[in-house]
């Protein structure tokens, strides 16, 4: 009898643990720990194919583990079961971003930004890629914009600071192009990018 309570002890203890160590995927993702909370996922996934949640935290760490290739895929697998999950949409955003699929990663960040709340985590990254993308169209007034709703949310981001006042300066807007660069500056006074543009605005200023 004593046998079999330590051996129910056990299963439970062993139960318990492996309940556990499922729920670690976003614990290690905010670790730095990508790779090892991909496996995680890969695992719960295995056991439910629809576990959403799962797909979420596999995607994250997929993009910080730079496979944005998997992680598109990743993303559009868990679409498939929940089409309207924002978190999904914006991630596979990144995916396409850093694919190089800007057109398409564009058109997930406006789904995003229309459908989150204001509140919303990643709300001022998907204005952010946003604004890039709008540079590499040469579309200035549109980065703006894009780039100064991204610091409104996130304002404490000297690098994002530095691409509002890259923006402005390409459009032509000097003088709101220092402020940023300042901001920059005020927020990373060793920012070689923020000091190497309000250089070139101050010099056009004059």
């Amino acid at each position: 009898m004593k046998k079999i309570v330590i051996a129910i002890s056990f299963l439970f203890s062993f139960v318990e643990i492996f309940a556990q160590a499922k729920q670690d995927a976003l614990v290690l993702y905010h670790n730095r720990k990508y790779r090892e909370s991909i496996l995680v996922c890969e695992e719960e996934l295995k056991e439910n194919p629809n576990r959403v949640e799962s797909y979420v935290v596999m995607c994250w760490s997929l993009v910080k583990n730079k496979q944005y290739a998997e992680a598109e895929q990743r993303a559009n697998e868990g679409l498939v079961i929940s089409p309207y999950d924002l978190r999904l949409i914006e991630i596979l955003g990144e995916a396409k971003y850093y694919l190089g699929k800007n057109q398409a990663a564009m058109e997930q960040f406006q789904k995003y930004v229309a459908n989150a709340p204001e509140s919303g985590a990643r709300v001022g990254s998907a204005y952010y890629f946003m604004g890039e993308i709008f540079i590499k169209q040469a579309r200035y007034q549109h980065a703006d914009i894009a780039l100064s709703s991204a610091v409104k949310k996130e304002p404490l981001l000297d690098t994002w600071w530095t691409r509002l006042g890259y923006a402005r300066e390409m459009a032509g807007n000097y003088i709101e192009a220092v402020n940023a660069y300042d901001e920059a500056l005020r927020l990373n006074s060793s920012s070689y990018e923020a000091t190497r543009g309000r250089e070139r605005v101050n010099a056009k200023l004059q």
